[in-house]
């Protein structure tokens, strides 16, 4: 009987459960390049810059680390990590619709 390395029995085991559905996802479903533009570009999300001016009129200067386009519900969000000024980094949800940040995210 041949004996299988460990990685290979995870990636079975793995092939085995099935596709993993954009529900059962732990992290939200995000956007690529093209999707983006095209988002933006249909009118179905706001610029980049119009979300992080938003972020900027609530948060002193900060830098933006990385932004992601990401469903949320029936819309869709930017999902903003910055790096503020005092060291922290902080992660800030805005409505890709009309630019609006949104609280408690």
């Amino acid at each position: 009987m041949p004996v299988f390395p460990r990685l290979s029995f995870i990636v079975l085991i793995g092939l085995m459960a099935g596709p993993v559905r954009a529900a059962d996802a732990p992290h939200p479903v995000c956007l690529g390049k093209a999707e983006q533009r095209a988002a933006v570009a249909n009118h179905h999300a706001v610029s980049l810059a119009q979300a992080i001016n938003s972020v900027r009129r609530h948060h002193r200067t900060p830098e933006l680390v990385r932004a992601r386009l990401c469903h949320r519900g029936e819309g869709l969000v930017y999902v903003l990590t910055l790096l503020a000024r005092n060291g922290k980094v902080l992660r800030v949800a805005v409505d890709a619709a009309n630019g609006a940040l949104i609280k408690g995210h």
